[in-house]
């Protein structure tokens, strides 16, 4: 089985005393009901580069200390990626985290958006190239989007509220844990 996880609000938290709400209101945007994601400005790029200094995104320790045990105890043939929409300008933010977390020691391979893609056409190019049966985010509407052009792939909406099926195959859930359960 392929299984593959995004990285913020699953791994790393946003900074604390920042509302989600006004991070996907500055970053999401929708004409005509079609899914986009705007390409931050040089001036919020620098502001975001320094959002991502490590004392700004706590790591969510749960999340990573499960998957470490999920790659550690199942030897099998399951596969375990990485595939986070990051744009460019984070780069080199993003390789030290993954340094410092050592996320190349649990995870198969990483996958980046440093091309600046639009995120969601950007994960589904890479969860159709690998065949990914599972995949984890925090991005419902980017979720919505994949489980239309991936009907055979089994989405979890990572939440800290619901716990329930919202679509054939979109799985609300509140911990990692329960994709399996």
């Amino acid at each position: 089985m392929n299984i593959g996880f995004d990285l913020d609000k699953i791994f790393i938290d946003y900074p604390p005393f920042v509302p989600d709400k006004l991070i996907d209101r500055l970053y999401k945007h929708k004409s005509d009901g079609v899914l986009s994601y705007r390409i931050p400005s040089k001036p919020e790029q620098i502001l975001r580069i320094i959002s991502h200094y490590p004392i700004f995104r706590p790591p969510l320790t749960e999340n990573i200390k499960f998957v470490k045990e999920l790659t550690d105890k199942q030897k099998n043939n399951n596969k375990y990626y990485l595939i986070s929409s990051r744009f460019g300008f984070l780069k080199n933010a993003t390789e030290a985290l993954i340094k410092r977390r050592r996320f190349n020691e649990v995870f198969d391979a990483m996958f980046f958006n440093f091309e600046n893609k639009q995120p969601h056409l950007f994960k589904h190019g890479v969860i159709t190239k690998l065949k990914i049966d599972y995949y984890v985010d925090d991005d419902l509407p980017l979720l919505k989007f994949l489980a239309k052009e991936n009907p055979k792939t089994k989405f979890f909406w990572l939440n800290k509220k619901i716990k329930r099926t919202l679509e054939k195959n979109i799985i609300a859930i509140t911990h990692l844990k329960e994709m399996f359960i």
